[in-house]
């Protein structure tokens, strides 16, 4: 700070000091003003963290507004004034809102849901808007849980919202979900299903659980009226590398919007005291040929972990070492290879550049490769690698036949290996590994860090990413 000699002249600048700190927090607060205005000032300001919500007080009667507003399903005996009263006490946790969540929040709060508990780490980007549809272009960069608590606010400014802007984990899981009556899994990713069913088993919360992938749905709930939870299921969890989610694999936008629409009716169902027919059944939608089935699962395990006669889970435990993957429904990242095996782009780039003869192997599904591919690569599905298909094993020798008379006096001819992400490419060359010399010629394998993904972020910036 800089020294000011006398007395009167260092009272004067204080003084400037001082205006200087008002002025700015005047200019904060008008910049705070301003955002409630725009997100609306009856929505929360989104939480970073679980703070202590007051409990939902009960309605004695419903308002001549309300009977208005919900007098289409206030006709249906199976509901009635008392259902709806019910719904109206009850709060509900929506753990992810993205394809699953999006929808089910929509007709939770269109129906009267009391509170809404929207939680989500993530931000809106262009590749959800297919299938998150409370989310708008307008929205991209901001956070999920804001951007749906907003949207449900203008659909029903009568419930309240709470947006989580936080990653669901063991240190905040029961406090959170310890204060909603009902949880709806909305999740991606398979820790995240082991910790949100811990936890409701834990709390004695009913677990309404749905996901969609491609073009299929399922649906079921857990931890209801004595039937099972997803452990007594599901005791072990998937190897990581056979775990694919909707970044990966696809999904039509329609199908999660219609297992959203489902976890909503069956939410509705438990707060209103009609109760669920989903407790031991898991429910299946096929969209190839537009139909449900129902498989009746089995009951409640008396050895299960969490919910059995003697559980040894009695509290929740780092989910995505018991998992060995990631809480995310980012793509996941495979380390199948050494260092030596693998190359960056750069490097490949380097390669091209110089012309030095190779073979450049995609081996990702012909539907993506007619999205997008690098110029002269060969592809051949992984899964084509996998069965040995004896068209694509004659293609592959062919072109490294090729590539022999290009590198005369090469013992082992480089071929080099990519994919969308860096994943598949390097079970690819796992597989070439163990071909060469035996069923195809002497070759040296490579994958490509990143794959086409990474091409795209640090080479063209023109090439599609998708």
């Amino acid at each position: 700070m800089e020294v000011i000699s006398g007395t009167t002249e260092e009272a004067n600048y204080l003084k400037a000091q001082l205006r200087e700190k008002e002025k700015e927090i005047a200019a904060l607060k008008n910049k705070l003003a301003a955002f409630e205005k725009k997100n609306n000032s009856s929505v929360p300001l989104l939480l970073d963290r679980v703070t202590s919500l007051t409990p939902l007080k009960a309605k004695a009667a419903l308002s001549n507004e309300d009977i208005l507003r919900y007098s289409r399903q206030l006709l249906l005996p199976e509901l009635g004034v008392q259902g709806q009263l019910n719904l109206l006490k009850t709060s509900v946790l929506i753990v992810g809102c993205g394809g699953l969540g999006c929808p089910l929040a929509q007709y939770l709060a269109a129906a009267g849901i009391g509170r809404l508990g929207l939680l989500d780490y993530d931000e809106v980007e262009l590749s959800n808007l297919h299938r998150q549809v409370l989310h708008g272009e307008e929205n991209r960069g901001h956070t999920k849980a804001l951007s749906a608590a907003n949207a449900v606010r203008r659909l029903n400014s009568t419930v309240e919202c709470i947006p989580y802007h936080l990653q669901l984990s063991p240190e905040n899981a029961l406090q959170l979900i310890q204060q909603y009556d009902i949880v709806a899994d909305c999740s991606d990713n398979v820790p995240t299903r082991y910790l949100v069913n811990d936890a409701c088993v834990l709390s004695g919360k009913p677990l309404v659980s749905a996901s969609a992938l491609r073009m299929e749905g399922q649906l079921t709930v857990y931890n209801y009226d004595g039937g099972p939870c997803y452990r007594c299921l599901y005791p072990v969890p998937p190897p990581p590398e056979t775990v694919t989610n909707c970044s990966d694999g696809g999904v039509l936008g329609v199908v999660p919007g219609i297992m959203g629409c489902f976890q909503a009716l069956e939410v509705l169902k438990i707060a209103s005291g009609h109760g669920s027919s989903c407790g031991q059944q898991l429910v299946i939608f096929d969209a190839h040929s537009t139909r449900f089935r129902s498989i009746r699962l089995r009951p409640k395990q008396s050895g299960c972990v969490v919910c059995g006669e003697k559980p040894s889970v009695t509290k929740l435990v780092d989910y995505e070492a018991f998992c060995g993957s990631a809480a995310t429904d980012k793509c996941r990242r495979l380390n199948l290879l050494s260092r030596d095996q693998r190359i960056t782009v750069q490097d490949y780039k380097s390669i091209v550049d110089k012309a030095e003869p190779h073979l450049l192997l995609d081996v990702r599904p012909l539907v993506e490769v007619d999205i997008c591919h690098l110029p002269s690569s060969l592809n051949i599905p992984l899964s084509s690698l996998e069965e040995r298909t004896s068209e694509h094993m004659q293609l592959l020798q062919e072109r490294i036949d090729q590539l022999k008379q290009q590198t005369v006096g090469v013992c082992r001819p480089p071929v080099y290996v990519i994919c969308k992400l860096g994943n598949d490419s390097q079970k690819a060359a796992q597989i070439l590994e163990k071909m060469s010399g035996s069923e195809v010629d002497n070759i040296t394998v490579k994958d490509i860090c990143g794959g086409l993904m990474a091409w795209a972020k640090r080479i063209d910036p023109k090439f599609p990413q998708y």
